[in-house]
C-alpha cells in the first residue's frame, strides 16, 4: 500500500472525533492495507512493535531539525523559530516539504513497508556510528514522498503522531472490516489477554475464528489485569455478592504480573511495561517456587520489612522505577515482597476461566510463602462485624482497604475489565466527601503572580471508554510542592498541542491545550453536578456535567496507568449516586 493512500486516511481520521466515523475511517483502511494490515495498525498507534516488547524508534526532535534543515538549506536556528511558532513538528516538516527546491528531484512513492522497515530498521541501530546510519536512514525517508507524508513520518519517528484514536476504537475497526460482529466479545477478550492489535489483526483477516474464541493467558505475553468497582458500605457489599464473599487486604503498592517459563521469570507492570531488571530479589525468590514449572501469577509489589512486618508508604517501591545501577544493594535499603492474589496460568493449565475460588486454591497449592513471596491475607466471611474487623485490621496494618471477590463459580477472571466479582473498599469511601481519582491532564491555565512563570492550575479528564474521548471533570490547583509546581511547564512540555485534541470533549478552555497521557491522583471533597464540566453531561441534569469540588494532588504520578485505563466516567457516575444515597 503506497503510504501517500495512508496519510490520506490519516488526514480524515485527524479531521473528526466522531467515534463512528473514526470506526468507519478505519475498517476502510483496514480492508484497503491488504497485506500490510499488521504494519498500518502499528503505525496508526505510532508504533513498530507491541508496548511490551519495548521498541522504541529513537530519534530526537534536535537530529529531525537537523535533517530538514539539510534537504531543505534552511538554517536549523529558524526552522527551531518556526517550530516554536508552530508548535508541531510534523506541520513544519510539511511546509518544508512543500517549499523544497529538492522535492522535484528526489521525490519518489513510498510505501507502508518502506516506511515501516526504516523506521523498524532505525530502532535497531545500536552503537558507535548508528546515530550516522540512524540520520541517513530518515533523511532517505523524507526526500521521498509527499509533504503530508513527511508531516506523518515526522511524528510518528517522534512519538507524536496524537490522532486521538483510541486502542478500543481501532478494535472495533477491526471488529467492523473484518466481520467479527458476531464474535466481538470474544475478539476484545483476546485483546486484553495479548493486547498487540498488529498480531490481533493478522489473526482477524484470517478469519481464525478458533483462535479467536479459545485464547487464553500466555506465558510472557503481558495481559490487561482485572479491575475492580467500588461500593461503600460492607452490608451492600454482601448484598452484592450473595451473602458471603471473600475479603482480601487491598496493598498500595506496584500490581505486577509475573511469568514464569522453564526457570526464567518475567515480571510486567499494570501497563504492560516490562519491570523485571528493576526487582532482582523478587525475581530470584521467583525462581525458588518450584512447583510452578509455567505460570502467570498476579499481585502487588509492596515494600515491606519482613521482621517487624511493617507495610511501608507507596512511594519507597517507586523508588525503585526507572533505576539501572546498584538494584541489588538497594534491595536491602528498600525491601520489596511480592503478595500474591491471584494465578491466571498453572503448567500448561488456563485458569482464567475458572471460579475464583478455585484460582484462590491453585494459588495456594502453587506458592510456598517467603519472605519475598506471601500470599494476600483474607477471610471469607458472611458475618458484617466479622468482615468490618477485618477491613479494619487492613488499614491498622498499613493496607488501602480491601477488595471484596465474590464466591460464586461465575467469577471467572475477567482481563482488563472491571466489573462486580471484585469490589473495592478503601478508607476513603467511609466518607461521602472524600474520594480518590486518578486522572488525566488535558490542558493547563498560566499562573498568576508568585505563579505567573509556570501553571497556576491543570483541566483535569476523566476516560469515557464508550465514547473513546476524556471528559473535563475538574480544575486543579493545590497539593503541588513548589518542586513540582514549577516544573509544571517543562514536564508537559512535549505534550503540548495547538487547539484541543479530537480525543478531548471540554467546554471550559485552557490557556494550554496538553495531549491526554499524563495520569495524577486526585483526591477531592465531594462530586457535584456542573455547567462547565463535560464528565456524563446530560446524564443527571440536562446540559450539566459533574466536576469533583475542591480538588487536590496527593503527590503521586500514576506513570503504572495508561490514560485510558484513568478512572472512567461510568465509575464517576457510580460514585456519585451512591454520594447521593448517603445525604
Amino acid at each position: 500500500m503506497l503510504f501517500s493512500r495512508f496519510s490520506e486516511y490519516l488526514n480524515q481520521m485527524t479531521e473528526t472525533s466522531k467515534r463512528l466515523e473514526l470506526k468507519s475511517i478505519l475498517s476502510s483502511l483496514f480492508l484497503e492495507s491488504g497485506s500490510d494490515i499488521k504494519k498500518t495498525v502499528y503505525l496508526i498507534q505510532g508504533k513498530i512493535a507491541p508496548d511490551y516488547e519495548g521498541k522504541e524508534i529513537g530519534l530526537a526532535d534536535k537530529t529531525i531539525l537537523e535533517i530538514l534543515s539539510e534537504i531543505s538549506g534552511i538554517d536549523k536556528d529558524e526552522i527551531t523559530k518556526k517550530l516554536a511558532k508552530v508548535g508541531d513538528i510534523g506541520t513544519v516538516a510539511y511546509e518544508i516539504k512543500a517549499k523544497s527546491s529538492q522535492q522535484m528531484l528526489f521525490q519518489e512513492d513510498i510505501t507502508i513497508e518502506d516506511v515501516f522497515g526504516t523506521l523498524k530498521s532505525i530502532s535497531e541501530k545500536k552503537g558507535g556510528g548508528s546515530t550516522r546510519i540512524k540520520r541517513d536512514l530518515m533523511k532517505r525517508l523524507l526526500l521521498s514522498g509527499s509533504p503530508d507524508d513527511a508531516k506523518y513520518i515526522v511524528r510518528i519517528a517522534l512519538g507524536k503522531l496524537r490522532l486521538g484514536v483510541a486502542d478500543s476504537t481501532i478494535l472495533q475497526g477491526l471488529i467492523e472490516a473484518f466481520n467479527f460482529v458476531d464474535l466481538s466479545e470474544d475478539v476484545e477478550n483476546y485483546y486484553n489477554f495479548s493486547p498487540d492489535l498488529g498480531n490481533l489483526s493478522e489473526i482477524l483477516k484470517k478469519d481464525d475464528r478458533d483462535e479467536i474464541r479459545n485464547f487464553g493467558p500466555r506465558t510472557f505475553v503481558p495481559f490487561k489485569v482485572m479491575l475492580a468497582e467500588r461500593m461503600q458500605g460492607i452490608p451492600s457489599i454482601l448484598e452484592k455478592m450473595g451473602g458471603e464473599v471473600a475479603f482480601e487486604y487491598k496493598y498500595d503498592g506496584l500490581r505486577a504480573q509475573v511469568h514464569i517459563r522453564d526457570g526464567k521469570i518475567k515480571i510486567f507492570s499494570r501497563g504492560n511495561e516490562e519491570t523485571t531488571s528493576q526487582f532482582p530479589d523478587v525475581v530470584e525468590a521467583m525462581k525458588r517456587q518450584v512447583l510452578i514449572k509455567d505460570g502467570i501469577v498476579d499481585g502487588e509489589l509492596v515494600p515491606y520489612n519482613p521482621e517487624t512486618e511493617e507495610i511501608y508508604p507507596f512511594q519507597e517501591v517507586s523508588r525503585r522505577r526507572g533505576r539501572k545501577k546498584d538494584l541489588l544493594n538497594i534491595a536491602d535499603e528498600i525491601p520489596i515482597t511480592l503478595f500474591l492474589f491471584d494465578i491466571v496460568y498453572l503448567n500448561g493449565r488456563d485458569l482464567s476461566r475458572k471460579g475464583y475460588s478455585e484460582r484462590r486454591r491453585n494459588l495456594e497449592e502453587a506458592i510456598q510463602p517467603t519472605e519475598k513471596i506471601k500470599l494476600a491475607r483474607r477471610i471469607i466471611s458472611s458475618d458484617a462485624s466479622e468482615l468490618e474487623a477485618f477491613f479494619e485490621l487492613s488499614i491498622e496494618n498499613g493496607c488501602e482497604g480491601i477488595v471484596a471477590k465474590s464466591l460464586s463459580e461465575e467469577s471467572i477472571y475477567r482481563a482488563g475489565a472491571r466489573g462486580w466479582n471484585w469490589i473495592k473498599y478503601k478508607r476513603d469511601y467511609q466518607s461521602l466527601v472524600n474520594d480518590t481519582f486518578d486522572l488525566v491532564v488535558v490542558g493547563a491555565f498560566w499562573g498568576h503572580g508568585r505563579r505567573g512563570k509556570t501553571y497556576g492550575a491543570l483541566l483535569l479528564a476523566s476516560f469515557n471508554p464508550d465514547k473513546g474521548v476524556y471528559e473535563t471533570f475538574c480544575k486543579l490547583g493545590t497539593g503541588f510542592t513548589d518542586e513540582v509546581l514549577f516544573s509544571l511547564p517543562r514536564i508537559f512540555s512535549d505534550l503540548i498541542v495547538q487547539g484541543e485534541p479530537n480525543n478531548v470533549d471540554a467546554a471550559l478552555k485552557p490557556d494550554v491545550w496538553i495531549y491526554p497521557e499524563k495520569v495524577m491522583e486526585v483526591k477531592g471533597a465531594e462530586i457535584t453536578v456542573s455547567p462547565v464540566h463535560t464528565c456524563n453531561k446530560g446524564l443527571i441534569e440536562k446540559g450539566m456535567g459533574l466536576a469533583l469540588r475542591f480538588p487536590r494532588f496527593t503527590g503521586r504520578w500514576r506513570d503504572d496507568k495508561k490514560p485510558e485505563s484513568s478512572t472512567n466516567s461510568e465509575e464517576i457516575l457510580e460514585i456519585y449516586k451512591n454520594q447521593k444515597k448517603g445525604l
